[in-house]
C-alpha cells in the first residue's frame, strides 16, 4: 500500500513543480513581464509628464497675474482726489482749493503784517496756499498707512480663521470691515461696497492698493488675485503673508531703535547752528549782526544754509530706510 502511494505522491509533485515553472518561466519567455514593466515605465512617465505640465501652467498662470497686477498699479494715476482718498479724508477738489486759499491768505497777511513786505507776504502766501495743503495730504497718508499696516496682520488672521472654519471669504470681509480697527475696517468696507457694485474680488482689492499704495497691501493683493484665478489653499497662502507682514514689522521696529541714535546726533548736529547763533545773539548782538546787515554777511549765511541743507539731506539719507 506505501509502495503504491510513493509513484502517486511523486507524480504530484511533479505535477505542482511543473506548474509552478510554467507560471513563472512562461511570462519571462513570452516577454508579458517585460510588457508590464514597459506598461509601468510608461504610466509613470506618463504621471510624471502631467505633474511637470500642470506646474508649468500654474508657473505660466502666476506669472502672468503678477505681470497684469503690476501693469494695473503702474498705470494708476495718482489724481488729486486720490491723494485726498490715501489721507483718509472726505474732502472734494472743491473743499480743498477753498481750503488752500483760505491757509495761502491768512498766512500771507500774517507775514505781510509782520514784515511790512509785499514779496515776503507773497511767498508766504504761495508756500500757505500750494505747499502747505500739499505737506497736510503728505503727513496724514504716512500715519494713515502706518495705522493701517499695525493693523493689517490681525486682519488677515480674522479671514484665516474664518476660511477654516468654513466662512465665505465675503463674509469674512465683512466681519473684517465690522470689528477691525480704523482704517482697516474702512477699506474693507470700500472693498465690500465695490463688490455689490459687480466688481470682482481681485478688482476690488486693487482698487485699495490704489488708496492705500504700500507693498503689504500689494502682497495682500496678489495672494487673492493668484487664488481667484488660479487656485489654492488660501487660508495657507494668507497664514504665510501674515507671518511675513509680522516679520516685516519686527524688522522695521528693529532697524529703527537701532537707527535712533545715528537720528539723534544729525538732530543735533542739525540743530546746533541755530542754538549757537541764538546765544551768541542774545550776549554779543552788534558781533552776529553782520551777518544780515553787510553783503558779505548775507553772502555767507546762503552759503551756510546751503551746506547744512546738503548735510542735513545726506544725513538724512543715510538712516532712512525702505521696506
Amino acid at each position: 500500500m506505501g509502495a503504491v502511494n510513493l509513484p502517486i505522491a511523486a507524480g504530484l509533485g511533479a505535477l505542482a513543480a511543473g506548474a509552478v515553472a510554467y507560471a513563472v518561466i512562461l511570462p519571462l519567455l513570452s516577454g508579458e513581464r517585460r510588457a508590464a514593466q514597459r506598461l509601468k515605465a510608461v504610466s509613470a512617465s506618463v504621471s510624471a509628464s502631467a505633474t511637470r505640465g500642470v506646474t508649468v501652467n500654474r508657473r505660466e498662470q502666476v506669472a502672468k497675474t503678477l505681470n497684469e497686477i503690476d501693469a494695473k498699479s503702474r498705470g494708476t494715476k495718482v489724481t488729486l482726489e486720490l491723494k485726498i482718498a490715501r489721507a483718509g479724508l472726505t474732502w472734494s477738489r472743491r473743499t480743498y482749493f477753498a481750503i488752500s486759499a483760505l491757509l495761502g491768505l491768512v498766512i500771507g497777511l500774517v507775514i505781510l503784517t509782520a514784515t511790512e513786505n509785499p514779496f515776503a507776504g507773497l511767498g508766504a502766501a504761495f508756500a500757505g496756499g500750494v505747499g502747505l495743503p500739499l505737506w497736510l495730504l503728505k503727513y496724514l497718508r504716512k500715519r494713515r498707512i502706518n495705522k493701517f499696516i499695525l493693523e493689517l496682520p490681525n486682519a488677515v488672521d480674522v479671514v484665516v480663521r474664518g476660511i477654516k472654519t468654513g466662512i465665505p471669504v465675503n463674509d469674512c470681509f465683512r466681519i473684517v470691515s465690522r470689528e477691525a480697527d480704523e482704517p482697516v475696517r474702512s477699506e474693507f468696507r470700500q472693498v465690500i461696497e465695490a463688490q455689490t457694485l459687480g466688481l470682482s474680488l481681485s478688482d476690488s482689492v486693487l482698487r485699495l492698493y490704489d488708496r492705500v499704495p504700500v507693498p503689504e497691501v500689494n502682497f495682500f493683493a496678489i495672494v487673492i488675485n493668484i487664488q481667484q484665478q488660479s487656485g489654492g489653499n488660501l487660508s495657507e497662502a494668507l497664514t504665510n503673508l501674515s507671518r511675513v507682514l509680522r516679520e516685516r514689522r519686527k524688522m522695521a521696529a528693529k532697524v529703527q531703535a537701532m537707527s535712533m541714535e545715528a537720528k539723534a546726533s544729525g538732530g543735533i548736529i542739525a540743530c546746533l547752528p541755530f542754538v549757537v547763533a541764538g546765544i551768541t545773539y542774545f550776549t554779543s548782538p552788534d558781533y552776529i549782526s553782520l551777518l544780515w546787515t553787510t553783503d558779505i554777511g548775507r553772502l555767507a549765511l546762503a552759503g551756510c544754509a546751503v551746506w547744512m541743507s546738503i548735510g542735513v539731506f545726506t544725513m538724512k539719507k543715510m538712516i532712512h530706510f525702505d521696506f
